[in-house]
């Protein structure tokens, strides 16, 4: 005689004879690809090292990094510009090509005002202009070479005359003659290899 379900479990045949299988393939799919917490198994764990060097490498303590400083911090203290022209537009242009180029840049009017400043204020590089009044660039040269104080100050001298320029031959300790309009590049360059020459006082 076959064997027959009850009653009470035939309405359950049919959806058992479809999740059964179902569930078996999911099992064996998931066990292929190692996904062990699916199936109720627990991860292997990691094999130990051995000992030796790859065991001391790993239980050593991570490396600090290593310290990063502004690019700036290396270089040396640049003391500042002072630029001594007449013409508020020339002062304007020198102030900004160095204050672009990270210099601290100071400007006067004539060379009187210069000789206050350079007492006040020890400054990196002279720039200055030939023909001003009260005090024109080459009294300004003068007195500033003349003073113990000065002495060691670079000059550079920018002028728009041929003549004045000629008379700047006979003028001695000059660091830079420039003619206006001068090289951005060019003058840029020689204060840049001046402004490291004269150090700042230490105290």
């Amino acid at each position: 005689m076959p064997f027959e379900l009850p009653e009470t479990l035939q309405p359950f045949l049919l959806p058992l004879l479809i999740v059964v299988p179902l569930a078996i393939v999911i099992i064996i799919i998931t066990v292929r690809r190692g996904d062990y917490r699916d199936v109720g198994a627990p991860p292997p764990s990691p094999r130990p090292l051995p000992p030796g060097p790859a065991a001391r490498a790993s239980s050593a303590p991570a490396a600090a990094p290593a310290a990063t400083f502004p690019a700036t911090a290396a270089s040396p203290e640049r003391l500042p510009l002072l630029v001594v022209d007449d013409s508020a537009v020339v002062r304007a242009k020198l102030l900004k090509l160095f204050s672009e180029a990270g210099h601290e840049v100071v400007a006067a009017r004539d060379g009187v005002e210069a000789m206050e400043l350079l007492g006040q204020t020890r400054f990196g590089v002279l720039i200055t202009d030939l023909e001003m009044p009260n005090m024109d660039g080459f009294e300004l040269i003068k007195a500033v070479q003349g003073a113990m104080a000065t002495e060691d100050l670079p000059i550079i001298a920018i002028s728009g005359h041929e003549e004045l320029h000629a008379r700047l031959h006979q003028v001695q300790g000059l660091y830079g003659m420039f003619h206006k309009p001068w090289n951005d590049r060019e003058l840029i360059k020689r204060v840049e290899a001046l402004s490291h020459l004269r150090q700042p006082v230490r105290s």
